[in-house]
């Protein structure tokens, strides 16, 4: 685990060095234990390095035999040791122990057709030399795991790529200019997250998960195209209802759980300790119990808040003990967050309106010395946790009544709704269903309502100088993932749009970035590709019960202490509604009437002041300022005034396609 950055088709080599060393010294935190670093005519690469496996041979870029090929790498494959015995019988000699290694004989032996093969977590460069380490390189491949687990960023200037780990460190490289891209800022609007594959800085991509991309280094690189290696088009989709062994319950449940055992005790392999984020909530409770049984002296760990009204500590201290694990508990008091808040925004990467209950349970992770954590990250997605596998069903019924009526008269019907609804009316859940019944395409999929933050017709009107956001590349990757769904059962649909949306443009970048501003590596046993892959060809009938998580418990029942079973969903938050009336209210309030220049032309400073003093009405809901608040002070620290609008030529230029 660590970052990775580098610069590919700068002329000078001295320019391309003290480019590559001013990104890397931006990402030190992601891996404070050695740098590693290749520098050779057109081409600049490097990590930053959290020794997980093999502390002592791992260290990189590591190579191929003939050192023709070398790859720079962030991430964990969990299969490397199945991998690497395949390939040492193919001929194939390996230096090291180090997980790492498997990625260039996997390219050697099977080219880009061998990414699919690697199990885990993974962004990484790798660069052919075909006359040795002294260079030059004739061409370099990016990739990205299928669930887009680990970021991989890229810029195009001059005609040279630069690539990160985050999108600070290609600021840092001084090469790309901290302009704001406008169209993202609808996204944002939209979702609370600047959908993939674009960021909120003009020019900066990423590379979209399940991809990767060839650049030849002796050519001119005036942008990127992206191929995947994997769909879930190449998930075979079971009949619902069928005679077949694979539509009993009782043998499903044995094969989901089968790969859940195999997804955790994979996700276990380290040389150095692996903890578990313990909570109070099933999805944690199952990886415990899981790991407890794959490994003797597991340790466990909790964040408690004592001074908040819901803690999860003497829950998960309980469950621990039935676990018979090594737990251990560090107290964090709200005076604490508060304090220290300030440093957790300055943590993100990107804005996002989540991603702050993340940094502080990666801080007291790494002050109680664990160096890696398994989360129950996933398991919503694919096992149906979420209310959006109820309440998407039901936008989709009212976005299809919506068509059989003319828009004057949706709009006459909206404010009787209201007076019907009473004082429901004002629940995020009833203004969503209003907003599908008022302008029913105006998103790709009746899930994205399920997800909004501002209304679409309300962000239509505030941006409506900018471009239609039906052009926007991340608009795009949202219509093809909605398309994706239309062979899907609904239960399938939401969680395959949950995966590609959700989950990727907002807990696992959080997830990511949180803590790995701690030097912390979280892995995510739920995302293991085996157990999606199983979940999402599963049909309907198999998946949803009674309760949410129904296959879940059904496979894991026996392993689970019975009040968390029978217990309601908790979510992880902080009081913010709270805090936003008191603690906060003065810092937020000076936060958003001192708005940033770069952001001015799109969203105005009023609008903002308009959304707080709702708030304080008690019209709207606490997400909506914050997640303002947040936006602006991500602006502040790092975009630019100038240029905050830009056409959408330039913001065309260095764009992914993918085939």
């Amino acid at each position: 685990m660590c970052g990775i950055c580098g610069a590919v088709g700068v002329e000078s080599t001295e320019v391309s060095a003290a480019v590559l060393g001013r990104m890397l010294r931006s990402i030190v935190h992601r891996g404070p234990d050695e740098e590693g670093t290749l520098v050779v005519p057109r081409f600049a690469a490097g990590t930053r390095r959290l020794s997980i496996i093999d502390l002592e041979g791992g260290h990189q870029p590591i190579w191929n035999e003939s050192e023709t090929l070398a790859v720079f790498f962030n991430g964990e494959i969990y299969n490397f040791r199945e991998l690497r015995d395949e390939l040492h019988a193919l001929g194939h000699t390996f230096r090291t122990s180090s997980d790492t290694e498997v990625i260039v004989h996997a390219y050697e032996a099977w080219g880009p057709a061998g990414f699919e093969r690697l199990h885990g977590m993974f962004a990484f460069a790798l660069a052919e030399m075909p006359n040795g380490a002294a260079g030059p390189v004739k061409r370099v491949i990016l990739a990205r795991d299928r669930f887009g687990i680990k970021p991989l960023y890229y810029a195009v200037a001059d005609g040279g790529l630069f690539f990160s780990s985050e999108v600070r460190s290609l600021l840092a490289s001084g090469c790309i200019p901290a302009q704001l891209c406008s169209e993202t800022i609808t996204s944002y609007l939209l979702f609370g997250s600047v959908g993939e594959p674009q960021t909120l800085v003009e020019g900066v991509w990423s590379l979209p998960s399940g991809h990767y991309a060839e650049i030849e280094v002796g050519s001119r690189v005036d942008g990127l195209r992206a191929t995947p290696y994997w769909s879930v088009d190449s998930v075979a989709q079971a009949e619902d209802g069928g005679s077949g062994s694979t539509s009993r319950g009782g043998d499903v449940a044995v094969r989901v759980r089968a790969a859940l055992e195999s997804a955790v005790r994979s996700h276990l392999v380290a040389d150095v300790p692996v903890g578990v984020f313990l909570s109070s909530g099933l999805d944690s409770t199952a990886i415990a119990a899981l790991a407890a049984r794959a490994q003797r002296d597991i340790h466990t760990f909790t964040v408690g808040f004592p001074d908040l009204e819901f803690s999860e500590a003497a829950q998960a201290r309980q469950t621990a003990q039935q676990l018979g694990t090594q737990h251990s508990e560090l107290q964090l008091s709200g005076d604490e967050m508060l304090a220290r808040l300030d440093e957790a925004i300055a943590g993100f990467d990107q804005p996002s309106m989540d991603g702050i209950n993340t940094y502080f349970v990666s801080w007291a992770a790494r002050q109680s010395g664990l160096k890696v954590a398994l989360s129950g990250l996933g398991s919503d997605e694919i096992f149906g946790g979420y209310p959006t596998f109820r309440t998407t069903a039901s936008v989709a019924r009212l976005a299809t009544l919506a068509h059989l009526f003319p828009p004057v008269l949706r709009q006459a019907a909206a404010p009787a709704a209201r007076m019907l609804k009473g004082s429901s009316a004002q629940t995020p859940v009833f203004e969503k269903a209003v907003a599908a019944w008022l302008a029913p395409d105006a998103l790709p999929h009746p899930y994205f309502y399920t997800r909004a933050l501002f209304d679409p017709r309300a962000v239509a009107a505030l941006v409506s100088a900018t471009k239609s956001w039906q052009q926007a590349p991340w608009w795009q990757w949202l219509a093809r993932a909605a398309a994706e769904t239309k062979s899907m059962d609904s239960f399938s649909a939401v969680s395959w749009l949950e995966l590609r949306f959700y989950m990727l443009n907002t807990l696992l970048r959080d997830t990511d970035t949180m803590s790995m501003h701690h030097s912390l590596e979280v892995r995510v046993p739920f995302l293991d590709p085996p157990l999606v892959q199983l979940l999402l060809s599963l049909p309907e009938s198999q998946k949803r019960g009674a309760s949410p998580k129904a296959l879940l418990i059904a496979a894991l029942g026996d392993l689970l202490p019975a009040d968390i079973i029978r217990g309601r969903k908790r979510t992880f938050t902080f009081p913010w509604e709270k805090w936003l009336r008191g603690p906060l209210r003065s810092r937020v309030t000076a936060g958003l009437a001192d708005w940033s220049s770069a952001l001015a032309p799109v969203v105005s400073r009023d609008f903002a002041l308009r959304v707080w003093d709702n708030f304080e009405r008690g019209r709207t809901t606490w997400s909506r300022p914050w997640s303002l608040y947040v936006l602006n002070e991500w602006a502040k620290r790092h975009l630019c005034a100038e240029s905050a609008v830009t056409s959408r030529t330039a913001a065309a230029a260095g764009a992914v396609s993918t085939m």
